[in-house]
């Protein structure tokens, strides 16, 4: 079958952040690193800036890259490998599409409603679905639905590359998380024809947004589910990198999410500014975005997760000053656009969403109440 375009990614050919990352296209699995660079301790807050542990040195690593097959169109396609996820895209209705599998473990041969999740597009609809390793799909898009895409993704049997992943635990103000190379963020993604897709901007941070991925539950390789997004967000939907600036699994472990540049510190700039990311539509600068993995509208995060979140929020909070129970009004930065909303806030409250789902966003108050001054 015809197939579109797709965005050619490149690798720059300096060494990217901390100079962890490997080769091209090698692509990490951070779950089966976690002992290494992921230590479980903890520290106490401390004032000022946020800021990394510092690379003490890296180790090289094999893991899966991840392949993907693009199609157009609704008709069956079929890929050369199993599938993980299928990320779609189409320009029309935003609701009434749907998908089913040919084989795998997805409810093969019955018709799924495709769910936006957290991620909206200006003029249409999109979605990325988990496939349970399906080597055939088909589609349904509303009436009148145009161009549409899709992105067979495979984030755990591709080819071993060789990654090198920092050998010592890396922690952001005592809370431990997993660097972009730890979980395979292939940098080379961020890529179109030999230049950044989207270059890094950094304004101060005004406010915190809570997400959920929207994506499976007792998730048994959430490493790949980030890889998987990664992609999704990257490629098919052409943001070139992930759209949020954190994601914390079901046991709590934290992800770098938006690359923010060579320095030491997740998600800002060495003067504490915070990374433009992709998260939020409209009012994105000046916007951190922390995503919780998982479907979360009738089922509760874990309390790692939870717990998770609240250690990450109270620092990024406290060390940037902000009360996270306030009332505050959001100026965008690069147009003026304001928004009136609580410091720390759910998606919903930006824009017309589920997400973060209605479990989570019940829970916001308690996230405010445990991460106050």
């Amino acid at each position: 079958m015809p197939r579109p375009p797709i965005p050619s990614h490149r690798r720059k050919p300096s060494l990217s952040r901390r100079g962890v990352i490997g080769t091209a296209g090698a692509v990490a699995a951070g779950a089966a690193l976690t002992p290494v660079v992921f230590a479980a301790a903890e520290s106490g807050d401390a004032a000022g800036s946020p800021s990394g542990s510092g690379d003490s040195g890296t180790k090289p690593a094999t893991f899966p890259a991840t392949r993907t097959e693009a199609a157009s169109g609704t008709a069956e396609a079929a890929t050369a490998f199993a599938a993980s996820f299928v990320g779609v895209r189409w320009a029309g209705a935003p609701d009434g599409a749907g998908i089913r599998f040919a084989d795998g473990d997805a409810a093969a041969g019955t018709w799924q409603t495709v769910n936006g999740g957290c991620a909206t597009v200006d003029g249409g609809g999109t979605a990325l679905v988990a496939a349970g390793n399906a080597t055939a799909y088909e589609l349904k898009l509303p009436d009148g639905a145009s161009d549409v895409r899709s992105l067979a993704i495979d984030t755990t049997d591709g080819p071993d590359r060789t990654f090198h992943v920092p050998s010592e635990p890396t922690r952001v103000r005592g809370v431990p998380y997993l660097p972009r190379p730890a979980w395979g963020a292939d940098e080379s993604k961020r890529y179109q024809d030999g230049k950044v897709n989207t270059p890094e901007a950094y304004y101060p941070l005004q406010a915190i947004t809570v997400h959920h991925t929207a994506t499976q539950n007792d998730d048994p390789d959430p490493a790949a589910s980030v890889r998987g997004i990664y992609e999704y967000h990257a490629i098919t939907l052409d943001w070139g990198d992930i759209g949020y600036h954190f994601l914390i699994d079901e046991a709590g472990t934290v992800y770098e999410g938006r690359y923010s540049g060579d320095d030491v510190t997740p998600a800002f700039d060495p003067d504490g500014k915070v990374v433009t990311a992709f998260h939020t539509a409209g009012y994105n600068s000046g916007n951190l975005g922390i995503a919780l993995l998982g479907t979360l509208n009738d089922r509760p995060p874990t309390d790692a997760a939870r717990k998770a979140l609240i250690r990450l929020v109270r620092v990024l909070a406290r060390v940037k000053g902000l009360d996270p129970r306030a009332k505050t009004t959001y100026v965008n930065p690069v147009n003026g656009v304001t928004r009136d909303v609580t410091t720390v806030s759910g998606h919903r409250d930006w824009l017309e969403t589920e997400c973060p789902g209605q479990t989570m966003y019940d829970l916001l108050a308690e996230v405010r109440a445990a991460t106050a001054p």
